[in-house]
């Protein structure tokens, strides 16, 4: 038989009161909300972080696969778990901008993410969209990237709806291996 535990959970120094979870830490957040890796300028050479980012390892840039003019990479800060992008390597604001050649990489990308996260983590769904000026939403204006979101039924709950906050089970690195171990393109 177990002993019932009838002390109260002991107090750490500078934490705040205990309030049974319902706060949730996400420090990671604040990296994002102060800007941090965001361009200085509209220029390659203004510390775009997508034209930054292939010159590291996959492991170290979070990229999945590369491809001739386009790589795929995960989201920095992601809305769920697998959240990746297509970028093209040059840089490019406008999808008018692109050549025919970038453009088709592009899709192809697009489909083989659609195909890598079914397999790795059976999304039901996705989101596909890509934000074209600061006015639409794009964070990072200058350099054009097309976001794939997974989804699954059930999947927004109140923790994004009434704490604007989103939970992530799983860590960016353990994603991106897992997601290139299935990615379908060579």
């Amino acid at each position: 038989m177990l002993a019932r535990m009838t002390s109260e959970p002991e107090q750490q120094i500078g934490v705040g009161t205990q309030d049974a979870f319902q706060r949730l830490w996400t420090p990671h957040r604040m990296a994002y909300i102060q800007g941090e890796n965001k361009p200085t300028g509209p220029g390659a050479d203004d510390g775009c972080p997508f034209c930054t980012i292939p010159d590291k390892s996959d492991e170290d840039g979070l990229i999945i696969a590369r491809g001739q003019h386009v790589y795929a990479v995960l989201n920095l800060y992601p809305y769920t778990s697998g959240h990746l992008m297509s970028v093209p390597f040059r840089h490019v604001a406008d999808y008018t901008e692109l050549r025919a050649d970038e453009t088709a990489e592009l899709a192809e990308f697009t489909k083989a993410a659609m195909t890598a996260l079914r397999t790795a983590s059976g999304a039901h769904g996705f989101n596909i969209g890509m934000n074209q000026g600061s006015v639409a939403g794009a964070g990072i204006a200058a350099h054009l990237h097309q976001h794939v979101v997974p989804r699954w039924g059930g999947d927004t709950n109140f923790m994004p709806i009434v704490a604007t906050t989103r939970v992530l089970p799983q860590l960016l690195a353990d994603t991106r291996q897992l997601l290139a171990n299935v990615w379908p393109l060579s």
